[in-house]
């Protein structure tokens, strides 16, 4: 049987090597997307060719309250396997300087629109009692960091959300875990200068920043039957950083 698997965000760098990890394993793939449908055309021809796989890509704006709807009807009738909640920006600024619409599209898109997305697509996983839920959340959402108070409070937010979910699920035999990334060495570190990464990479015990892939091994494990037993876990992927 076909197994189908949802990874949101799949354009970014980290959605982009968890996308091939679990094209490797044998998931045909929805592969969603908003802003960069290039990227996102591009991984999923790539990973159809290299690995014989179904994939197809998804355009909705979770900032939005119907972004969440829109992934789910297009879900059709295929029976999802995984869902791989990895959506998200980050906000680096004072309180006082967030304007109340930076404040709603960062609630919308990192609680509310993988809130509602999730529990539209729970009742088939309940119905055939299977599946595996992976949350990517951060670091700042297990200690918290100033200038980025709002993504503290919402990958935090995701954190408990994951926590409480996995015990409401588990009797269906659905796992939800999270995974929680220090700093990984993707584009969205583009707005740091060489100086501050190399600044940033001295704090780390591990003395570097995490690649993707290293991030996509952990998804990798939660979703495999070597997770079988794990469920309602924060797997910290941070070099040792803020421990």
């Amino acid at each position: 049987m076909a197994k189908w698997a949802l990874i949101t965000g799949a354009s970014g760098g980290i959605g982009q090597c968890i996308s091939e990890r679990l094209a490797q394993n044998g998931y045909h793939l929805l592969l969603h997307y908003h802003t960069n449908q290039t990227a996102a055309s591009h991984l999923a021809k790539r990973l159809a060719d290299s690995y014989g796989i179904q994939t197809e890509i998804i355009d909705s704006d979770l900032t939005d309250s119907k972004g969440a709807a829109a992934i789910s009807s297009s879900i059709g009738g295929r029976g999802l396997e995984a869902i791989v909640l990895n959506s998200g920006q980050s906000y680096h600024g004072l309180v006082t300087d967030m304007s109340d619409q930076d404040v709603q599209e960062m609630v919308q898109l990192h609680i509310s629109s993988p809130f509602l997305l999730t529990r539209n697509l729970l009742p088939d996983m309940i119905k055939r009692k299977t599946g595996v839920i992976v949350a990517i959340t951060s670091i700042w959402g297990e200690t918290g960091a100033s200038c980025e108070v709002l993504y503290s409070m919402t990958k935090g937010a995701q954190n408990l959300f994951v926590k409480a979910l996995a015990k409401e699920l588990a009797p269906s035999g659905i796992r939800v875990n999270a995974v929680s990334p220090g700093a990984v060495k993707t584009n969205m570190m583009g707005a740091f200068s060489t100086e501050d990464i190399t600044m940033l990479a001295d704090e780390i015990p591990m003395g570097r920043l995490a690649k993707p892939e290293e991030v996509a091994d952990a998804v990798e494990f939660l979703l495999s039957e070597k997770a079988s037993y794990i469920t309602g876990q924060i797997l910290s992927v941070n070099g040792g950083w803020h421990c």
